[in-house]
């Protein structure tokens, strides 16, 4: 991964291109400013994770900062099962006359 990154920085004007020419300027060899370039991206990548990691630590419960585990919700809805929900009318034991009735 940093060989990728470090070749996608040499393709552009990038501050990884600038780091690159002035250590060949400075008598490096191409492989010699390549490696430098990618140490200085892994300083940059382990930077990153160590401030991630930093930033988890202090978020609260579920990973947001500002959180707490008390439920601001007073209590959960009710749940209605089928058998509890009201019928559209009263219901008819009668046959219906438009129809036979099953034998």
């Amino acid at each position: 991964t940093l060989h990728i990154m470090a070749a996608v920085q040499l393709r552009n004007a990038t501050p990884g291109r600038i780091y690159f020419d002035a250590k060949k300027a400075a008598g490096k060899t191409s492989m010699e400013a390549m490696r430098a370039l990618k140490r200085r991206l892994s300083n940059v990548v382990y930077r990153r994770m160590v401030h991630d990691q930093q930033t988890r630590q202090a978020a609260g419960p579920g990973g947001h900062s500002g959180t707490t585990r008390q439920s601001s919700v007073t209590d959960l809805p009710p749940d209605i099962g089928s058998s509890d929900k009201p019928q559209p009318g009263p219901t008819t034991t009668q046959p219906n006359p438009h129809f036979p009735a099953a034998s």
